[in-house]
């Protein structure tokens, strides 16, 4: 349970620093990773699955920032940003796009795939490979062009 001791450190760090966004943030994973813990079947979640809910969380926010920028509401998106990047600390240091192309033609040439048939098998593997270090947008984008 590295992550909850060290989400509650940087909670302490937060309320001594008297920073609001990163205590909200910080909250939000707590929260998500008891409720997880609560409703799985063992307690304990594997580092896979935290970064699944870290992820998660990541893109809430980051949709909801989309959101609020389209409707030209700043004061709105900006904490929701501000969020993202706290949340963003606790994941592994997400990949380049060469670095995620590498791994999908990788994937294509073990896996066969010839075409946009395929695209569901190679989304799926590289997926689960590259978990919590790059989107699925990202992901899909390079696995499209590949096999186009």
């Amino acid at each position: 349970m590295s992550l909850q001791t060290d989400v509650m450190t940087a909670m302490k760090t937060a309320m001594k620093a008297k920073d609001q966004t990163a205590l909200a943030a910080l909250r939000a994973i707590k929260s998500e990773l008891l409720l997880a813990q609560t409703s799985g079947d063992s307690g304990e979640l594997t580092e896979d699955e935290e970064i699944k809910i870290l992820s998660k969380l990541v893109k809430q926010r980051k949709d909801s920032a989309a959101i609020y920028l389209e409707q030209d509401r700043k004061d709105l998106a900006l904490p929701e940003i501000d969020q993202a990047e706290v949340i963003s600390q606790f994941l592994p240091e997400a990949l380049s796009e060469e670095e995620i192309e590498k791994v999908v033609v990788m994937t294509i040439d073990s896996v066969g795939a010839e075409g946009m048939k395929d695209m569901g098998k190679v989304m799926g593997i590289v997926s689960k490979e590259l978990a919590g270090q790059a989107d699925g947008k990202t992901i899909s984008a390079i696995v499209k062009r590949k096999l186009a």
